[in-house]
């Protein structure tokens, strides 16, 4: 087990025991974001991690849930106050969640919003066929330097990576955007000083079982290989971003 890795998106609360994943965090040294899909789900996750070093929760409202949740936009509001880190947030134009895309939209508007006026936050920030989308709300409500996004898990194109450096956004890598050459090849498109890694688990498996933060160092090694470089280079890297992305805005 390697200490000093990053896992930048990850939903420590729908693990079968809550507070052992977020302690197996904190022992193995992993920097974990536990993201939550409603702001109910905030408040447990907040009081396990204000209890670490290395695990902090962000304020989510997922937009796969925004068609029986937006009702909750109003509690995400009066929470937002208490934590630096929001997500998971965004859109999803996937056909099962492209009925409430509208919806989705005025939700993410308000919270980027909100974002912008608070200044310093930091969003990770779901953009399943809607990159887009995302990226045109980023830039009407929430340029820099008004806060970071950080792209997790990103299928856009070439151009849209671009487009999103050039928003200032980072992007959180895991072993499924090294999974096969197609995706292998967008993600070296990824400017290295703008990668943080993830797992997204549990609804990522290794090994047949759901992953753990601890296995993002296999994000590491994959990354490594993706750009002829040592593992320990990327990894300190990966810190350096972190670092560099939460320096940003104080």
């Amino acid at each position: 087990m390697r200490s000093g890795l990053v896992d930048f998106h990850c939903h420590l609360d729908l693990y079968p025991d809550h507070a052992a994943a977020v302690e197996r965090c904190e022992r193995d040294g992993v920097f974990t974001l536990t993201v939550t899909t409603t702001p109910k789900a905030w408040l447990r996750n907040h009081e396990l991690a204000s209890a670490t070093r290395h695990v902090r929760a962000a304020l989510g409202l997922h937009p796969q849930l925004v068609a029986d949740r937006a009702h909750e936009i109003g509690l995400w509001e009066e929470l937002l106050p208490q934590t630096r880190y929001v997500g998971e947030v965004g859109l999803d134009a996937g056909p099962r969640f492209y009925r409430s895309f509208e919806t989705q939209k005025e939700i993410f508007a308000r919270v980027l919003t909100l974002c912008a006026a608070a200044g310093n936050k930091i969003v990770t920030t779901h953009s399943v066929r809607a990159t887009k989308a995302v990226l045109d709300m980023i830039e009407q409500y929430m340029p820099p330097p008004r806060g970071r996004v950080v792209l997790h898990w990103f299928t856009g194109t070439a151009a849209e990576a671009t487009r999103a450096v050039d928003l200032g956004c980072y992007f959180s890598v895991n072993v499924e955007m090294l999974a096969n050459e197609k995706r292998a090849a967008l993600t070296r498109t990824l400017p290295l000083d703008r990668v943080l890694t993830e797992t997204d688990g549990p609804f990522t498996q290794t090994d047949a079982r759901p992953t753990m933060p601890s296995d993002v160092w296999i994000a590491v090694q994959g990354l490594a290989r993706l750009h002829g470089l040592s593992e320990s280079g990327v990894e300190s890297m990966i810190i350096h971003n972190l670092k560099s992305l939460l320096e940003e805005q104080v």
